[in-house]
């Protein structure tokens, strides 16, 4: 590859449409499927649904992420393989950034040929990127993309695009879902996703070490701005004292939003390697999108984030207090 061609693709990414993704999968093959990094139900039912809805068009695909999925995730890829050596074509699934690839930006950063992504705040990255910022999740416009691809959808492919549905949703609790959202859903539902237990699976089942994980995050909860801004912290020490792992706390960032009055909510998640996650929850009129963006971040109104590779809890912390204040003040 040029040396110049990852210089290339950022000024040259051509926005194309669900059509055109389509015809250019249908000419591709030996293709390799990324999702990014701190994978959640939307990246990886998307890269699932995906992967098999290519091999029974009777390609050759496979999937890579640089972190391990949770557990809970492993009954989408039964059967599915992981990275291969023959790559010929680079797609990313629900990726806003190439940051995002985590590990996997080196290798692969610069060869993506096909972003398909659903976030407003997408970075181009791509040579070409399928961008939908309407849709509820990045596996609506999976559903969609094998449609129009003529693929059959069958029960693994059903359910795949199911968790990504109601995770991205909050179990369609959340303001992104539209109608095409409900309906995209029941035609899984139809094809034989079973909805029930993929709920149960993401929002009803906690291990003992999660409960307590949980409560303790719920013990460093603070609110500021008179109630309006919540913010909570997830030090590396909760996870040593319970033992639980970062895919546990997957859901705590939803936690400060649901206090009464709060409009923006915030959490601190302590990494290992000391980088700071910082994940926004917002509700109206508030955009947590416009908040993670002063930090380079980015994601949707209601939910959002960004990160700081260096700094104290403490000091981001107060960071983000400061633009939580300033930012209220501007849309007041």
């Amino acid at each position: 590859m040029p040396p110049w061609q990852g210089l290339w693709v950022l000024e040259m990414t051509e926005d194309i449409t669900c059509e055109q993704a389509a015809a250019l999968l249908r000419g591709w093959d030996h293709i390799l499927v990324l999702s990014h990094t701190s994978p959640d139900g939307d990246t990886l039912g998307s890269a699932a649904a995906l992967i098999r809805g290519l091999h029974r068009l009777g390609k050759q695909a496979s999937f890579a992420c640089s972190e391990e999925p949770d557990r809970k995730y492993e009954y989408l890829f039964e059967g599915i393989p992981h990275h291969k050596d023959a790559i010929r074509h680079v797609v990313t699934v629900d990726v806003a950034d190439k940051c995002l690839l985590g590990s996997l930006e080196r290798e692969y950063g610069d060869r993506v040929e096909l972003a398909i992504d659903h976030h407003g705040t997408h970075k181009e990255f791509s040579e070409k990127k399928w961008v939908e910022p309407a849709s509820a999740s990045t596996t609506e416009m999976i559903a969609l993309l094998l449609e129009t691809l003529g693929v059959k959808l069958d029960k693994p492919m059903a359910g795949s695009i199911y968790t990504g549905l109601t995770t991205d949703t909050g179990c369609f609790r959340y303001r992104n879902v539209t109608p095409r959202t409900h309906r995209v859903a029941a035609q899984m539902l139809e094809a034989g996703a079973d909805g029930g237990e993929i709920n149960r699976k993401m929002f009803e089942s906690k291990s003992r070490r999660q409960v307590e994980a949980e409560r303790r995050v719920l013990d460093t909860m603070e609110f500021f701005c008179e109630g309006k801004c919540a913010m909570a912290f997830v030090p590396q020490l909760i996870y040593r004292e319970t033992g639980a792992v970062e895919s546990d706390l997957d859901g705590v960032a939803t936690l400060p939003r649901q206090v009464e009055g709060v409009i923006l909510g915030i959490t601190l998640k302590e990494r290992e390697s000391g980088e700071i996650k910082v994940s926004v929850r917002s509700n109206p009129p508030a955009n947590a999108a416009k908040l993670c963006e002063k930090f380079g971040g980015g994601g949707h109104p209601g939910a959002a984030g960004c990160s700081f590779p260096k700094g104290t809890m403490q000091e981001i912390g107060k960071k983000m207090k400061e633009a939580c204040k300033a930012y209220l003040k501007e849309i007041e």
